[in-house]
């Protein structure tokens, strides 16, 4: 039992124990010296001629860096058609662009000020080969004054981070502001022949010229309403919009009531002018008494026809729905501006089995009112429903200008696509020397391009 418990001591420290027997050996090993090989010649490190000696200068030998000449001539000019608040700064690349130039750094300073830009500052960095002129003036940073005078410098930057400036440039421009715009004379151009347009058609409709105006189912339908609420012996409600007075909706409604409530007192039909702008009321009123009056029928005229109701949004249209439903007219006008109340007041309306003329600039509100009144006045119909209707020579020769003004823009439209699908199938959209539309238009030569 003895001589298991010592064997399996001496297996367990086998290792120990030789390492202690071998560390002396190796040890002395380690203290002796390399005899030097006599046919090894010697090394002389003094002899800065042996071209055996190594040293660190000779081992990491450093490349002279490549001469690159820097950027040319900065070129600063005033930049045309702004309000001098730009300059146009051109310069010449370094010709030894190709030789490892990455961007370029433009430089600005304002010599003599005191405001901090009297020092160089980078307003622009563009890449080699993409630029050699930029706008100065764009950048919030960096604006430009009219009638300050600086100073400009170029400086190349290669791939090894390392900046080769050019020359200083004094700009011997300031920025001053065009009063004209040059490249907006089309416009201009524009402008001229659309009031001339109007004035024409304005004095010959004051030299009693009768106009024809393209007719609109929604106004061609008011009398008709009228007619049928007379006929069932039923009131007319007439909405005015929700916006206030100031809105032109709200105007081109006002001055079509005036229309409808003078129709009315012909016929002694009913009306119903609910209101939620105390303004607007008040203009509703004064507009319908005068329309009883010039159709000769004051006495006809009730104080309760046109009556405030609420500013809240929504407490107006459920006002203005009981009434549909308690005293079901036979028609409903809704025109002026409308928000999110616009399907209820026509959903309401259309149940109640009335018909229902709408006319509104709201283009979200167009839709509900389409779907669910018999005409719908869209837009700038809105605001020509008044011309329509009165015959008045300055209202009808404005819409009769802006339709010869739109019958203008149609045609050019349909000229300019007519001539884009010849260019397309005579092959000019991929050759220009072909081009029709360019020939016409007289932009280029086409013998320079052959």
């Amino acid at each position: 039992m003895r001589n298991t418990t010592e064997r399996r001591f001496m297996l367990k420290h086998l290792e120990l124990l030789l390492l202690m027997v071998l560390l002396p050996f190796g040890i002395a090993q380690a203290q002796e010296v390399a005899p030097q090989d006599a046919t090894a010649p010697a090394v002389d490190s003094s002899n800065p001629s042996d071209s055996s000696a190594v040293s660190l200068d000779t081992a990491l030998e450093v490349v002279p860096p490549v001469e690159i000449a820097p950027p040319g001539a900065v070129t600063v000019s005033d930049f045309p058609n702004d309000a001098g608040d730009h300059l146009l700064v051109s310069f010449e690349p370094s010709p030894d662009e190709a030789l490892g130039i990455l961007v370029y750094r433009i430089y600005r300073r304002t010599p003599g000020a005191t405001d901090g830009t009297e020092e160089w500052a980078v307003v622009k960095t563009v890449a080699a080969g993409d630029h050699t002129g930029i706008v100065d003036g764009y950048d919030p940073d960096y604006l430009v004054t009219q009638g300050t005078q600086y100073e400009y410098r170029v400086a190349a930057v290669t791939a090894d981070c390392r900046e080769i400036p050019g020359e200083v440039t004094v700009a011997q421009v300031v920025g001053r502001g065009e009063w004209f715009h040059t490249e907006k004379l089309k416009v201009l151009i524009g402008c001229i022949i659309f009031i001339s347009l109007i004035f024409y058609y304005f004095k010959r409709a004051q030299m009693c010229h009768e106009l024809y105006l393209r007719p609109i189912p929604g106004i061609d339908a008011i009398d008709e309403a009228i007619g049928r609420a007379t006929e069932m012996g039923k009131p007319i409600l007439y909405v005015p919009g929700l916006s206030g007075i100031e809105d032109v909706a709200t105007i081109a409604s006002l001055t079509i009531l005036n229309r409808v409530a003078k129709k009315v007192a012909e016929y002694q039909t009913p009306l119903r002018v609910p209101n939620r702008d105390p303004i607007v009321y008040t203009v509703a009123e004064e507009s319908v008494k005068q329309a009883y009056m010039e159709a000769g029928r004051p006495d006809s005229y009730e104080a309760n026809s046109v009556f405030f109701v609420t500013d809240s949004q929504f407490a107006y249209v459920a006002a203005v729905n009981g009434l549909m439903t308690r005293e079901k007219p036979a028609t409903n006008f809704y025109l002026g501006m409308f928000w999110a109340e616009s399907l209820l007041l026509a959903e309401t309306g259309s149940l109640s089995g009335a018909i229902q003329i709408a006319g509104t600039d709201a283009i979200t509100q167009l839709p509900f009112f389409i779907t669910t009144c018999d005409y719908t006045l869209i837009g700038e119909e809105l605001y020509a429903a008044s011309a329509y209707l009165g015959r008045e020579p300055k209202q009808v020769g404005s819409v009769k200008g802006q339709d010869a003004c739109k019958g203008i823009v149609m045609t050019l439209v349909t000229v300019g696509i007519i001539l884009s699908l010849v260019d397309i199938f005579t092959g000019g959209a991929t050759d220009p020397s072909k081009s029709l539309l360019l020939k016409l238009q007289g932009l280029v030569d086409v013998t320079s391009l052959e």
